[in-house]
Formats: structure tokens, C-alpha cells, sequence
């Protein structure tokens, strides 16, 4: 398998395994989403890690399988390779990337998928297609200027230059660097707090969030609104402000 998914303590590592450099071809691309798929369907998972091993997140797309595309081919694949990363943007669960070595190309795009990034202090990513006559494809264009605006998306698509972890830090491509030994423990320590959360409140906020910034302030508002009431429909409502009630803040236990 080129990347799997293992469940530990209600948190499922969807760890991609294609050494040296866990390059994303199509196979890894399919197996993805059916990863994606899995980690949303199943009640185990109350968050997610994406990983890529000690060495490498993931160093990008396998340009000898691309080069052998066409137009007719690349017309067809593309979609698919958008749906693959939109089913990880999708997961309907907090994700968090943890991020060693290089994360380029479809690797950072893989990233940007995550709710959250961590990076090691000796990470490195960007997205380098321009170098090749090309733009990203799995999302980039479009995660990217969202996550650090438009002109600095520009920046690193334009050129294709990497970014160290501390520029990235500065520029909120990702939201915490740390040692590279810790990458993982972190990210773990961070998806297993939000495993113990209330999951149907969790789902709420992300997909608040997420399709709030797709739409404007009025509809997102609106879809808000729809989630919020919806949630006093829920056990995990009633034991959280019961608890808050009779016990103080923070004490709640969710299932």
C-alpha cells in the first residue's frame, strides 16, 4: 500500500509510505481518497494526522508518470486528483498535517487540506510546478490565497521557491514549528485533545468555517445559525452545559 491508515486512542494516521520520497502518483493519489473516505465513515476516528514519516512529508507529484500524460490523459486525471485532496479537505474531523522534510507540489497541497500545520524546524515547502511550465493541481491556487492571501500566494507560485519553517511560520503557512523529533508527538497530542471534544460540535465549527469562507458574510451567517440551533438537538449539548452547570467550565466528558 502506498499510504494507510492506522487508529490509535480515537485518532487515525493516514501515513503515506512510497520512499524515498513518498512522491504522489496516481495510485497514492486513489488510495487517498479512500482513506479520506474511510477515516470520515468510521466512529474510531474523532481526528486525523497526516503523515509522511521521519524523513519526508511528501516531495510532490511523480513527474516521470506525468510526463507520460497528454492532454486527453491529464484532462481526465485532473479531476481526480482534485477529488482525492478535496475528500481530506472534507473530513468532517479536526486534521492536523504533521510535516517533516519536504512538502512541495502536491505535498504542500496535501497540506493544505489540514486544519492545522505542524513543521519541523528543518521543513522546507513551496509549490515548484511553475518550474516545470506548469500550476499546481490538486488545490493549490486555491488553498494557498486563501490560507496567506492572494499576493503571497502569488509570490511562491510564481517563482516556485521553497519556504524554510520559519518563513512559513511568518507568513501562516503553517501554524506551529517545532523540533524535528516532536513533529509527530505534537500533532499528535494536538488531534488527540480535539478526539475527546464533542464530534458533531467539531464537525459544526469546521464546516462553518470552511463553507463560510466559500459564500458571503450574510449566507455564512445563515449557515452558522443552522448549525448552532441544530446542535441543542444533541447529548453532547445537554452533557456539556450540564456539566458547565453543576460542575464549572471545561469539566465536561464527551462520548
Amino acid at each position: 500500500m502506498t499510504a494507510t491508515l492506522e487508529v490509535s486512542d480515537n485518532v487515525g494516521t493516514i501515513r503515506l509510505d512510497r520512499p524515498p520520497m513518498n512522491a504522489l502518483d496516481v495510485a497514492t493519489q486513489d488510495r487517498l481518497r479512500e482513506l479520506a473516505e474511510e477515516a470520515t465513515r468510521r466512529d474510531d476516528v474523532r481526528a486525523v494526522i497526516l503523515y509522511g514519516g521521519e524523513k519526508v512529508f511528501a516531495a510532490g507529484a511523480d513527474i516521470k508518470e506525468m510526463q507520460a500524460m497528454d492532454h486527453t490523459a491529464m484532462v481526465v486525471r485532473s479531476k481526480a486528483l482534485q477529488d482525492s485532496f478535496t475528500a481530506v479537505a472534507r473530513i468532517p474531523k479536526p486534521v492536523v498535517a504533521a510535516i517533516t522534510g519536504y512538502a512541495l507540489g502536491g505535498g504542500c497541497e496535501l497540506a493544505l487540506c489540514a486544519d492545522f500545520r505542524i513543521a519541523a524546524d528543518n521543513a522546507k515547502l513551496g509549490q515548484p510546478e511553475i518550474l516545470l511550465g506548469l500550476i499546481p493541481g490538486a488545490g493549490g491556487t486555491q488553498r494557498l490565497a486563501r490560507l496567506v492571501g492572494p499576493s503571497r500566494a502569488k509570490d511562491l507560485i510564481f517563482t516556485g521557491r521553497h519556504v524554510k519553517a520559519a518563513e512559513a511560520l511568518t507568513i501562516g503557512l503553517v501554524d506551529r514549528v517545532v523540533p524535528a523529533a516532536e513533529v509527530y508527538e505534537q500533532a499528535h497530542a494536538w488531534a488527540a485533545r480535539l478526539a475527546q471534544g464533542p464530534a458533531l460540535a467539531l464537525r459544526a465549527a469546521k464546516e462553518s468555517v470552511d463553507a463560510g469562507l466559500e459564500t458571503d458574510l450574510d449566507t455564512g451567517l445563515t449557515i452558522e445559525r443552522n448549525w448552532f440551533a441544530g446542535l441543542f438537538a444533541t447529548e453532547d449539548r445537554e452533557r456539556g452545559m450540564r456539566s458547565f452547570v453543576e460542575e464549572g467550565p471545561g469539566k465536561a466528558k464527551f462520548l
